[in-house]
């Protein structure tokens, strides 16, 4: 598995100087124009919706029934953790994730079959994608962590920011940069209202790729 160093205090040092992350890319940057233009995540009605779907297709028991009402009706919960705790309602999801999690763990060596399942919901399959590739990413499993990025889009999850930023991480990591550039891009660009401390990460990885031979 191939990983990189994280970055070089030149790096950090460029990245203080442009104000903790609003970078020009320049010449370097190189856009899509099929793809670019706003990527907005999902209201939180429609996620619902799609939730709802999903539950009902997936037949809970009353008690996770209860838990699912719970966690929608918990207006302080940021959607992205509603969704993640929707998934956990699941024993196969719950089952996959805590595996993911687990540093004891071998590091799997293949995307999940139900990631990769296009008949499973759309709601379900992509949202676990992305939970999955980010438990890897923390683990530093970049590869595999990618590879079930790839299995999905951006547009069928409800976060796209932390889709476009776990895809850059592990791209950045197995030193793949113009897929890297492309992803930072779109978050940078495209994504509204992406979380700051996204975009300063990203912002981050684009200094540290102009250092590379």
């Amino acid at each position: 598995m191939k990983l990189h160093h994280w970055f070089s205090a030149p790096t950090l040092a460029a990245l203080l100087l442009l104000g903790g992350g609003q970078v020009l890319v320049g010449a370097e940057k190189k856009k899509d124009l099929a793809s670019f233009g706003a990527l907005e995540a999902p209201s939180l009605e429609a996620v619902r919706a799609d939730a709802e779907a999903w539950a009902k297709k997936a037949g809970l028991t009353e008690a996770k029934q209860k838990k699912f009402t719970a966690i929608w009706k918990a207006a302080d919960r940021p959607l992205v953790d509603r969704v993640n705790d929707t998934l956990l309602l699941d024993d196969g999801a719950a089952k996959l994730l805590a595996g993911a999690r687990d540093i004891l763990t071998p590091a799997p060596t293949a995307v999940p079959a139900v990631i990769k399942d296009a008949k499973q919901p759309a709601f379900y399959r992509a949202n676990l994608a992305v939970a999955y590739a980010r438990a890897l990413s923390t683990r530093r499993v970049y590869e595999e962590a990618l590879d079930t990025l790839k299995a999905v889009k951006a547009e069928e999850v409800a976060d796209p920011a932390g889709y476009l930023f776990h895809r850059a991480v592990a791209e950045h990591a197995m030193l793949f940069k113009d897929q890297a550039r492309h992803s930072i891009s779109r978050l940078l660009d495209e994504v509204v209202d992406a979380p700051e401390r996204y975009k300063t990460v990203g912002a981050l990885m684009l200094l540290d790729m102009l250092t590379w031979k």
